[in-house]
């Protein structure tokens, strides 16, 4: 038992021994249900390790570097036997050579690169600080690189918390020291930062250590890799984030500014993979109002690259990436827009994105086909598929392009090969479901182009119920966008009957599904929408009254502004099955909401509801008092001018009932306030307050001369006299208007 000497030889953080047992417990955890075998052969090198002979630990290293390469299973069992705390503690220690501290850290790299247990396990070991404080006390390169490229593959795991990267506030500055090392050091330190900024406060710590003025330069590397990995990380940087993106716009490098050198990188002799990242680094400052989106750089250079990136010559990766790019670059700009859709067919090219197979049973046909024979699948000397000898449709179900074999160490399980197909088959039906909502935003003409691309109305409705979320999302707000269409809404959404698997969408989803497919449903309850009709029969007041409960402002938001749209000019049957499954004591709730938007639709929902004189006697007569108390409640508290405005044509709807109008004029509160908005400084309050006057003393009613009397007696018609002189031509009329009813 010659190991527990290890015990008394100086710790890392803590004794070996205690050490190996807490990394083997780690283990004991993460194979609870398949321990791992270990091997006489795997206690012999960790054996090794503990040799007094430092020439023979050396070795004792070195065989277990070639020993752990592509063997998963050695690495399990070295690391179960406690080889990680026995490795990091010869790789700190000053009497190691550094050689030995060179190997050491390449095998301890070589295990961070087996199973996310492994990787796990080294995290449990503290392997990120024992790394990075070796590679900075070292002048050794090749240890250093050793080092760093052992903590990128960590730190590019996706086990690992990014935020390992922002807890210790030393780590940044750590690396940033060792970017000018060597092209390898660049190489890592840029990979790392990229795959770890996932945040705005990550993009924020990352440009307060001047990383933007420290990788700039990176761009011109005569590395490849390095200038790839200084791109990535732009790219992250400016994503949604103007600070960054305004910072971009003025650096220098060489003499020329960054959008130059992207522009560059878009060109058509470069790697595909690098104009996509350039193409998205100029995207993101676009969004991000650092460059103009009539900027030649965006119009000429960076739209086109990317609509070349949607071409089915493309591997699927580049046209996914492609596509949600483009979506992104175009989606609040109508000229863009309207650019993208007449730029190389785009809008028929993406027909091709739903040629894919998108389910299981599909693509196991597909392959169960080419295993017997039965599609063609000719092959090189070099065992590549040659698509040269199939036809077009065959090339729409391009397997070895869904994993190329070029990128492919070992032949992939046929179940992870169905996964990776039927990942790639979703990823094109979202990402062009994404770009036809961008392109479909704004313009008429666009849309129409679209529905009429082949059987697209089917395609979305498909795309509704199916299994992946992020594709059942993509589908709705394809729908949303094509919903903003008066045209559509009456014809192509009405012949494929869209508002039932829309339903059924609303019935059970998250909430990002529900927020979209409940906006897309207001607009399917426009008066002018045919779907309208058949919405309601279907139970959707319930469904809508439901959703103003929601704890989400959007829903609420949905939910209520549904409900107006489906009041607007109703019956009252539909009127009193809202009020109904409403109920007023959240009707009243959503009237105090602290969100302005739910406010101004709820109360755009009462005012629709007000409408037409024996509805609006109606609904006063059983729920007067609550409204008024309301009206008076929102009119005396500190809100906009809009919601006022809307508040006050409630009381001018009401004061156009018959028997409503009672609720007004014995209520002199309401008509004090009636008298201060008429005078009110601001014209939009002044005629909505004048609305409520001419409805008040219009003569042809019965009451008109006790109601003129009693607004006299508080001085409205001084009031109208004045008004009647505006400069303002409307308002001039209205009053002049309401003072002919005293004449009369």
């Amino acid at each position: 038992m010659t190991k527990m000497a290890c015990v008394l030889e100086p710790p890392l953080r803590m004794s070996v021994l205690s050490f190996t047992t807490h990394c083997a417990l780690s283990m004991e955890k993460q194979h609870c249900h398949s321990r791992t075998e270990v091997t006489a052969s795997s206690r012999h090198y960790v054996d090794r390790l503990f040799d007094p002979d430092p020439q023979k630990v050396l070795r004792g290293v070195v065989d277990m570097k070639n020993a752990v390469i592509g063997n998963n299973k050695q690495k399990a069992n070295l690391i179960v036997l406690g080889a990680v705390p026995r490795l990091l503690y010869l790789l700190q220690q000053e009497t190691s050579s550094t050689e030995l501290k060179t190997e050491c850290a390449v095998v301890l790299g070589s295990l961070s690169m087996g199973t996310e247990n492994n990787v796990k396990s080294l995290l449990d070991c503290h392997i990120i600080p024992a790394l990075l404080q070796g590679s900075l006390l070292s002048a050794d390169i090749r240890f250093i690189e050793a080092c760093l490229r052992c903590l990128r593959t960590i730190f590019t795991s996706p086990v690992t918390p990014v935020e390992l990267l922002y807890t210790d506030a030393t780590v940044i500055p750590h690396l940033m020291m060792l970017l000018s090392r060597s092209l390898y050091c660049q190489e890592y330190i840029c990979q790392i930062f990229a795959h770890c900024c996932k945040a705005p406060d990550h993009q924020t710590i990352l440009f307060n250590h001047g990383v933007v003025q420290n990788i700039a330069h990176l761009l011109t590397s005569v590395s490849y890799k390095v200038r790839m990995q200084a791109l990535k990380c732009f790219s992250v940087l400016a994503f949604d984030n103007p600070q960054v993106s305004m910072t971009l716009v003025n650096v220098l490098v060489d003499g020329e500014l960054l959008p130059q050198i992207f522009v560059k990188m878009l060109q058509r002799d470069k790697p595909i993979e690098m104009q996509l990242t350039a193409a998205k680094c100029l995207t993101y400052m676009c969004r991000s109002g650092a460059i103009r989106t009539d900027d030649n750089c965006i119009v000429l250079k960076t739209l086109p690259c990317l609509v070349r990136m949607c071409n089915k010559e493309r591997l699927l990766e580049e046209r996914v990436e492609g596509a949600e790019t483009l979506a992104y670059l175009i989606e609040p700009d109508v000229e863009l827009q309207r650019i993208a859709s007449i730029t190389d067919h785009l809008i028929s090219m993406l027909a091709d994105y739903f040629k894919y197979p998108s389910s299981v049973s599909a693509i196991t046909d597909i392959k169960r086909q080419q295993e017997t024979g039965q599609l063609c699948t000719e092959t090189d000397s070099g065992g590549a598929i040659d698509e040269s000898y199939c036809t077009a449709d065959f090339l729409t179900f391009p397997l070895s392009q869904m994993t190329p074999q070029s990128q492919l160490v070992s032949p992939p399980s046929s179940e992870s090969k169905l996964d990776h197909d039927l990942k790639h088959a979703h990823e094109l039906r979202q990402a062009a479901f994404k770009l036809y909502a961008s392109l479909g935003a704004n313009d008429e003409d666009i849309r129409k182009k679209i529905i009429e691309a082949e059987h697209m109305m089917d395609r979305i409705v498909n795309g509704l119920s199916e299994t992946s979320v992020k594709v059942r999302l993509a589908a709705v707000r394809c729908l949303h966008s094509l919903s903003r269409s008066v045209q559509q809404l009456r014809t192509s959404f009405q012949d494929h009957a869209v508002w039932k698997p829309l339903m059924k969408v609303l019935q059970n989803a998250p909430d990002d599904i529900l927020v979209v497919a409940s906006s897309t449903l207001c607009n399917l309850l426009l008066e002018f929408s045919p779907s309208k009709e058949p919405i309601l029969e279907s139970g959707a007041v319930e469904l809508l009254c439901s959703l103003t409960l929601s704890e989400n402002p959007a829903l609420r938001v949905n939910g209520i502004w549904a409900l107006m749209n489906m009041a607007f000019q109703a019956d009252q049957k539909i009127k009193s099955d809202i009020l109904r499954g409403l109920s007023t004591e959240q009707l009243f709730r959503l009237l105090s909401d602290s969100d302005v938007n739910v406010l101004m639709k709820t109360l755009g929902l009462l005012r629709n509801l007000l409408s037409t004189r024996p509805h609006i006697d109606q609904i006063m007569s059983t729920h007067g008092k609550q409204i008024m108390q309301a009206v008076t409640f929102i009119l005396e508290g500190e809100h906009n001018i809009e919601v006022k405005e809307q508040t006050l044509c409630i009381l001018a709807n009401i004061a156009d009932g018959t028997s409503a109008k009672d609720l007004i004029m014995t209520n002199d509160d309401i008509l004090q306030k009636i008298k201060y908005y008429v005078g009110h400084s601001n014209l939009k309050l002044q005629l909505a307050a004048m609305f409520c006057i001419a409805n008040l003393t219009w003569n042809e009613e019965e009451g008109s001369q006790e109601r003129q009397d009693k607004l006299r007696e508080i001085g409205i018609v001084d009031i109208l006299h004045k008004l009647s002189q505006s400069t303002d031509p409307n308002l001039c009329d209205k009053a002049k208007t309401a003072l002919q009813q005293y004449l009369a």
